[in-house]
């Protein structure tokens, strides 16, 4: 795991900043920041190359895009096939996000859906059909907040 990138208050600012509006132009970035141009344009070149800033993206509604239903997906995993897992689980169709667990499950997953019968298919023939997966449970979000992994 790489050290942590020593941030000060100005780093942070751009960062929140971004993260709020990642299409800034420079010179708003830096006018809304309190620096200059040529040190917001420094800082965030050095925050990219660190890796602190990894991307930049649009957020979209799920929704409005025709997945209106999202569930988030326990599993457990044969202990000792968790590398073949990632790489089969990452492939199911509408798997938004997958991490590894600690605790009752391996691994949770968000699945995005156009509706149920969608979901069933991906729970029951895409999910159930890795040979690595042990078992399931599936939990339905009624409700988001924050920000919203990217569904397609």
């Amino acid at each position: 795991m790489p050290a942590p990138v020593l941030l000060d208050d100005v780093d942070r600012s751009l960062i929140r900043l971004l993260v709020e509006d990642g299409r800034l132009s420079m010179n708003e970035l830096a006018r809304r920041a309190g620096v200059a141009r040529a040190t917001a344009y420094a800082r965030v070149e050095r925050l990219q190359r660190d890796g602190v800033i990894t991307g930049f993206t649009a957020t979209i509604d799920p929704a409005r895009v025709g997945l209106g239903v999202t569930a988030l997906i326990l599993l457990n995993v044969r202990q000792g096939d968790w590398r073949s897992a990632l790489e089969r689980l990452l492939a199911v169709p509408g798997v938004t996000y997958l991490a590894m667990t600690s605790g009752a499950f391996d691994m949770v997953m968000v699945v995005r859906a156009p509706d149920v019968q969608h979901l069933r298919d991906v729970v029951l023939g895409q999910l159930h059909g890795v040979p690595h997966v042990r078992s399931t449970q599936t939990v339905f979000v009624l409700e988001e907040h924050g920000p919203v992994p990217p569904p397609v």
